[in-house]
């Protein structure tokens, strides 16, 4: 083990290296907004090629690594999100809840016509979250409301310090994907310095630590929950997917991709209780029946604990206001599209408007039904295949949404760790192309430029297709 002095002498260039990054990314954090594109996407790609040497050049140390990670976050502490303003709807749902008040039942727009209102700070609140977004329900689950009202509880009263509060949780969070993605990669014998290409990622830092995404804290009980799994703690691991789900709805669509993981005859025979269920020479439709218990107890357990967390806020209005928050995903928003913006320009060919009503009803179809292939016709019956599909998976529906933010793909990142699959590190370096949608803000023309996403996609499709198709890397 190298001592601090040894670290010194030993790895001065890789010291060289953390110590520009830190510069750079207190450059990227106070001194450059989302409008500045130029110096983004050169701070964006230096940190980029400064993390590759970092990595190279460490040998994988781990102490130098996991130091650097949690330095490059702390940098980011006192720093209001420069990419992103939905932290300012973060805030205000924490602050509704400490005034007790349900942020499903009310929008931003109506608390604020109504006059007087004890939210703290709740003009600027508003004003900072934009009218998109304040003239919609929240659609943020429980947990992820507990860690607004956590946030808020921040000593300091302010708005910069929830946002240090919140900044603390997903830092917590990242530090704890570190731990049980180590662990994992141990367990299944890959190498366990694969964890930093999703810890020491700029996008990770960046999307995640600084601009105060929580798909950090859902990836967290994500890769907790898939270590549970492979340890044979599976009710565990059913409580801690339920959280991942309560802090995003995204993993919801994973579910069914359990199957083969529970009716495998070989993996039924994982069971931390001291009678097992089936042993190797019982017959095939008893470990099949007992098998589906399984799966069907997995599933049960998942569905009371998320009942758990959602009934506090439960009534009608908020079925009602919370399944059409969910619906305008589908059938309204549209951002950094792939597959839907082509059919986009051939329905404005064909009838000469957007048809986003009906494509955004067809393409969650087909991914539902990728779903289904994926669940019974590969089977997932161990970790780094059970990752290959889910990634897989994610990816198609990524692929096909109307909507692709840059955090939404934070997901793939990491399970590319456990696959053989690269080609998410790829479009986490180049989705910075993105935030150039941004250069249009304060001019008449607001639009995205759809040759700026047609390059990312090239990109994005040319490894998707090296890697899937013409390689032909699936099974692990």
């Amino acid at each position: 083990m190298f001592g601090l002095a040894n670290i010194y002498k030993y790895k001065k260039i890789t010291l060289a290296y953390i110590l520009i990054s830190c510069m750079l990314y207190i450059w990227f954090t106070y001194y450059t907004k989302r409008t500045d594109a130029l110096q983004l996407i050169l701070l964006y790609s230096i940190l980029f090629i400064l993390g590759f040497q970092i990595l190279k050049t460490s040998g994988f140390y781990f102490r130098i690594l996991v130091i650097a990670s949690i330095i490059f976050r702390l940098l980011f502490l006192f720093a209001i999100p420069n990419l992103s303003q939905d932290f300012y709807r973060f805030i205000w749902d924490g602050q509704m809840l400490l005034e007790g008040l349900n942020p499903y039942l009310y929008t931003p727009d109506v608390i604020i016509n109504q006059g007087e209102t004890k939210i703290p700070l709740a003009q600027k609140l508003y004003n900072g979250m934009g009218a998109l977004s304040s003239s919609h329900f929240t659609n943020y689950p429980p947990l992820n409301q507990l860690c607004f009202v956590i946030g808020n509880l921040f000593p300091g009263h302010s708005i910069l310090s929830s946002v240090i509060g919140m900044r603390l949780i997903i830092i917590a969070a990242d530090i704890g994907t570190l731990y049980f993605g180590k662990k994992l990669l141990e367990a299944l014998k890959l190498p366990s310095n694969r964890i930093f290409w999703y810890i020491l990622n700029p996008f990770i830092i960046i999307e995640l630590t600084g601009n105060l995404h929580f798909e950090g804290v859902m990836i967290f009980f994500l890769v907790w929950s898939l270590y549970l799994l492979h340890k044979g703690y599976w009710k565990w691991a059913a409580v801690v997917f339920a959280c991942s789900v309560s802090v995003k709805l995204i993993p919801l669509m994973f579910l069914p991709l359990f199957f083969w993981w529970f009716t495998s005859t070989k993996l039924s025979n994982q069971d931390r209780s001291p009678q097992k269920w089936i042993s190797y020479a019982e017959p095939k439709n008893l470990s099949a029946f007992a098998g589906m218990t399984r799966l069907s107890v997995f599933y049960t357990i998942v569905g009371i604990t998320l009942i758990a967390f959602f009934l506090p806020f439960f009534s009608m209005a908020f079925v009602d206001n919370y399944s059409k928050t969910v619906g305008l995903w589908f059938n309204n928003f549209e951002f950094n599209a792939s597959i839907y913006y082509v059919l986009r320009a051939i329905g404005y060919a064909i009838t000469g408007y957007n048809e986003i009503g009906i494509i955004g009803k067809i393409l969650p179809l087909i991914s539902i039904l990728a779903i289904l292939g994926f669940s019974f016709f590969k089977k997932n019956n161990s970790i780094p295949k059970l990752s290959t599909s889910i990634l897989l998976v994610f990816t198609i529906y990524l692929f096909l949404s109307t909507t692709v933010h840059p955090w939404y793909i934070a997901t793939l990142v990491m399970l590319c760790i456990f696959t053989n699959y690269r080609y998410t590190l790829i479009w986490s370096a180049i989705i910075i192309l993105s935030y150039l949608s941004y250069i249009g803000i304060g001019t008449a023309d607001k639009s995205e430029n759809l040759w700026i996403v047609a390059l990312e996609y090239f990109v994005v499709f040319s490894a998707f297709f090296w890697e899937v198709i013409l390689k032909k890397r699936l099974p692990i």
